[in-house]
């Protein structure tokens, strides 16, 4: 099972217990019972145990448990123990707990340090770090969603998705369980054909409510001892008589299982061709730094920032959309710069005519020319503001130009118009007292 936050509820965990196991007995055995049994010198204890265990962690780091997969995010078992060893010395309380119950062990069987007490000890130990990985992982849901999960939750999530499993199971040996299936089902289930429920039954997510708590009361009947929704123990009260929350919870499970059912193994590729992707870049231009000759992005980098340096040399040289400004004289190329971009032939003309007398904002973008002035426009009020004029607009999509389209009637690269864009913004906003996007919409309003 796995559920946002968590790290510990998934099949790994059973290798996680016995490696805590392992290396908690050999630390415990050091350890001075009389310590152990006095309350006044268990967090002196719980240090030592912690410093104890932690170095035979290390020392079976190079076993095939503590290197096995523990989740399905890359955890391995090594560092989900080592993890949860160190949890256990923020939580001064379950190491108490602990240590009391072995305290009371110890009362009716002085022998239980010995080596016939081994099995029981052990067994203390996997219940101390049972309950503080689900306290573990309630405290990272909560982080996670943002909502309320207590450890007692936790365990009914992982109630609900092992009672599914055990669902799964007898919905495909339909034919061997076919009393136990029908209970479930609520119906008899002839033999010979299997029940449309059997198909439907996909994946957690697709678990009907009243099928768990069937299964559950069915158990005593097939199984000889009582479900874990029909036992006196008051851990799953509120969902005996609430299948909607069970509902809610095995959506949930489902959920999150469709959401991570890659395991992360294909963005991990994804991650691996990056970092090499960037590697490689990152050579690339090392090496043309260090050599006579810059690299082709450094040329290009060169030769575009002289272009927006330099000034035209004459007026033929001059920049058409720069140059373009009320009462400007068309020039020939430009019709065939707005058919290059799917733009009207006229547009250029149409885009650059005065609608009345010139606003301020106008007045002081005449100079950027149209492609800047309507990069503006776009920047400040949206591509497609309802108070453009027609002539404006790009007639395939009603909208202003692209940023592509208005940077190549600009003769410039997209970056070139973003930063005269930028600098023309920048002017209006030192130039005018109020809000730009007011004094722009008022402007394109006169136009409209």
């Amino acid at each position: 099972m796995r559920l946002p936050g968590t790290r510990y509820q998934e099949p790994g965990w059973e290798e996680v217990r016995k490696l805590l196991g392992q290396c908690s007995l050999a630390a415990l055995r050091g350890c001075d019972p009389a310590r152990l049994l006095d309350p006044a010198a268990r967090a002196a204890l719980l240090d030592d145990y912690v410093e104890a265990a932690g170095v035979q962690l290390h020392a079976s780091r190079g076993s095939a448990r503590a290197q096995a997969a523990g989740n399905g995010y890359g955890d391995s078992v090594l560092e989900l123990a080592t993890d949860l060893l160190f949890e256990l010395q923020a939580r001064q309380a379950d190491w108490d707990a602990f240590c009391a119950a072995v305290a009371g062990e110890t009362a009716r069987d002085p022998a239980f340090w010995g080596p016939a007490g081994e099995g029981l000890l052990r067994k203390k130990v996997n219940d101390m770090y049972a309950q503080l990985r689900d306290k573990v992982d309630a405290d990272n849901y909560q982080a996670a969603c943002g909502r309320a999960c207590s450890p007692n939750r936790m365990y009914a999530y992982r109630m609900l998705d092992t009672a599914y499993g055990e669902l799964a199971r007898l919905f495909a040996g339909w034919e061997q369980h076919r009393g136990q299936v029908g209970a479930i089902l609520g119906r008899d289930v002839p033999p010979g054909v299997a029940p449309i429920e059997v198909r439907q039954l996909r994946s957690i997510g697709d678990c009907r409510p009243e099928w768990i708590l069937r299964w559950s009361a069915t158990l005593q009947e097939f199984g000889g001892a009582p479900g874990p929704l029909h036992t006196r123990s008051k851990r799953f009260a509120s969902l005996k008589t609430s299948p909607d929350k069970i509902g809610a919870m095995l959506r949930e499970i489902g959920d999150y299982e469709a959401l991570s059912a890659n395991r992360d193994q294909d963005w991990l590729q994804d991650l691996d061709d990056a970092s090499v992707w960037v590697e490689d870049y990152w050579r690339v231009i090392q090496e043309s730094q260090e050599s006579a000759t810059p690299g082709p992005d450094r040329i290009l980098e060169a030769a575009q920032d002289a272009l927006d340096a330099g000034e035209p040399e004459s007026a033929d040289d001059a920049d058409p959309a720069d140059a373009l400004s009320p009462g400007t004289a068309p020039d020939p190329a430009w019709p065939a710069l707005a058919l290059s971009v799917s733009l009207p032939p006229g547009f250029m003309e149409a885009a650059g005519q005065p609608a009345g007398a010139l606003g301020p904002a106008e007045r002081l973008l005449a100079q950027d020319g149209v492609p800047v002035r309507l990069a503006v426009y776009a920047k400040l009020l949206g591509p497609g503001d309802e108070s453009y004029p027609d002539g404006w607009r790009d007639p395939a999509t009603g909208e202003l130009p692209t940023m592509q389209q208005l940077a190549a009637l600009a003769r410039v690269s997209l970056p070139t118009l973003r930063k005269r864009r930028d600098a023309a913004i920048s002017r209006l906003e030192a130039a005018l007292g109020r809000s730009m996007a007011n004094e722009v919409q008022e402007e394109a309003d006169a136009h409209g």
